[in-house]
């Protein structure tokens, strides 16, 4: 596989690359970027080879999708695809009041709104922000309980009754073509499937080689009503990717034993075929034909190198076959090499 393949959403038509920017670090979510840093790092994924790029105004409160429409600024509109997302407007605040979730941020802070004049309100800006007239893909973000806790089941039937409403009053008027939910949680996904004709979702951290229980059900309701996912957080937010060494995180906590025992068995298989854990990893991901693009979290140009190569390195189907036999991997996941099935799809390659 190539970074420069790409799989096509059935529903919207548009073709995503395997491999998709996710705009969360030039947002200073990891940690602080100079403008000159987040311009390389979009440059160089482009000379890379990835034209889907994903935003949000979460990122930076806004500084994320600042970026990111200025160093998109002179490609060519039509050869990438761009999405941000939905729930939050940025307003200004004082800098002794805001609550950062972001390092070296401007006085600007996210508040949740998920009406129908929020969400115009939200697009808007982030129209403004990314100096373009269109998306491609508008998610509605974080409508789960992980954000909302007990109020989770209102906000969600807000989500629905006003915020999805706009996002398809957009999409009549040629603003956005592809709709969406961006979320954590496998519930979301699946409610959304029942009440709305989304295109696509953006699930983070729920199908890796860690958790693969969104095989009973998430992605074959998926591939069966051609609804794509994109996936994030398929290094389990640092564990997959450095392996159960020392600080290392899983979902952005302390990694618990039995999850450090698997990692560590896994890593053990890998070492024996030779091929690096990220590799399997970010491998795994993708082979699901459920799955359209893994949006892959660089903090620099020399990951984001390392996991381009990741997407092309040779892994022996043995490695595979070890990994089920070990019970490692689920005997129903599929695995890069694997015969496609044959009914029901979420992409069609191009």
């Amino acid at each position: 596989m190539k970074i420069t393949d790409t799989r096509q959403l059935d529903r919207s038509g548009l073709s995503l690359g395997v491999m998709s920017f996710d705009g969360a670090p030039i947002g200073n979510v990891l940690g602080r970027v100079t403008d000159d840093e987040a311009h390389e790092l979009i440059s160089s994924a482009w000379d890379l080879g990835a034209r889907y790029f994903d935003s949000a105004p979460l990122y930076g409160n806004g500084l994320g999708e600042y970026r990111l429409g200025h160093g998109l600024r002179e490609r060519d509109r039509d050869s990438y695809v761009l999405s941000t997302k939905v729930g939050r407007v940025i307003s200004p605040s004082s800098l002794s009041s805001r609550r950062a979730s972001c390092m070296d941020t401007a006085p600007l802070e996210p508040s949740f709104d998920y009406s129908y004049d929020g969400v115009m309100r939200s697009v808007e800006q982030s129209l403004h922000r990314m100096l373009t007239d269109r998306f491609d893909i508008l998610f509605i973000h974080d409508c789960d309980r992980h954000t909302h806790g007990h109020d989770q089941p209102e906000i969600f039937r807000q989500a629905l009754s006003s915020a999805y409403p706009a996002l398809e009053s957009l999409r009549s008027q040629g603003v956005v073509k592809a709709l969406g939910f961006a979320t954590n949680e496998v519930d979301v996904c699946h409610s959304a499937l029942k009440n709305t004709d989304a295109d696509c979702f953006l699930l983070s951290g729920r199908y890796t080689l860690l958790e693969q229980e969104s095989l009973d059900d998430l992605l074959p309701a998926c591939q069966e009503a051609c609804i794509g996912l994109i996936l994030g957080g398929v290094y389990n937010s640092g564990i997959l990717a450095t392996g159960p060494v020392k600080g290392a995180t899983f979902n952005d906590a302390p990694v618990p034993p039995a999850v450090r025992k698997k990692t560590a068995r896994i890593q053990k298989i890998c070492s024996d075929h030779n091929v690096p854990l990220r590799a399997v990893a970010l491998q795994f991901a993708i082979a699901h034909p459920a799955v359209a693009s893994v949006c892959v979290r660089a903090g620099n140009q020399q990951e984001q190198q390392f996991d381009a190569e990741l997407f092309e390195y040779d892994i022996p189907t043995e490695l595979w076959a070890d990994l089920r036999a070990a019970e490692l991997i689920r005997a129903d996941a599929p695995t890069p090499g694997d015969v496609p099935r044959t009914t029901g799809h979420a992409y069609s390659p191009t």
